[in-house]
């Protein structure tokens, strides 16, 4: 979706889990970011791994048809040793993406170490620096426990750089070479 600087817009912002869940949605007014919506889904308690699949699918619909939103951005898992956490957090993530998908939403997806560079500048920052980095920035507070809401606001600011940055990724091309190459206008010589 082309950002239209004159109309705000939204972006739901997933840090995908299956005993938690982040999510917060940011509003975008040219360059003004309104965090409108942070919190988290708590999923411990539900009695098997659907039923939680099912709230991650009803919860995400909500928030998509409550906020307007247009964008989704998403942590990707990141690899770790045990595969069955790997398997269900790539579960959390698909259904997220399924009812983005299902609201014909514009869904990227961000590494955590990319997240981290967009917000502190060090990709391998901790949630903790993420969240205080956050609060800094925007004048919000996150208690401990809504650290995956902090990285949540965090992904869709990411996507917010990604889609206002003037360096538009291109199927085999990306970085100034492209920039260049499609702007020969702007080239001072």
């Amino acid at each position: 979706m082309k950002i239209d600087k004159k109309r705000p817009f939204r972006i739901l912002g997933i840090d995908p889990g299956t005993n938690v869940l982040g999510y917060a949605v940011l509003e975008v007014a040219g360059k003004q970011l309104t965090p409108l919506e942070m919190g988290v889904l708590t999923l411990q308690k539900l009695p098997n791994h659907y039923e939680k699949l099912k709230t991650i699918f009803q919860r995400t619909t909500y928030l998509i048809q409550t906020h307007k939103v247009h964008h989704m951005a998403i942590e990707a898992p990141f690899f770790g040793k045990n595969v069955q956490s790997m398997l269900k957090l790539g579960r959390a993530q698909g259904v997220a993406m399924a009812a983005g998908a299902v609201m014909d939403l514009d869904i990227e997806e961000y590494s955590p170490k990319r997240i981290k560079q967009a917000i502190t500048g060090n990709g391998n920052a901790s949630k903790e620096q993420v969240a205080r980095t956050l609060e800094m920035i925007y004048k919000i507070s996150f208690e401990e426990h809504y650290l995956d809401a902090s990285d949540a606001l965090a992904a869709a600011v990411c996507h917010y750089q990604e889609l206002s940055s003037p360096i538009k990724k291109v199927k085999g091309k990306k970085g100034w070479a492209d920039f260049l190459s499609n702007n020969p206008n702007r080239v001072v010589k």
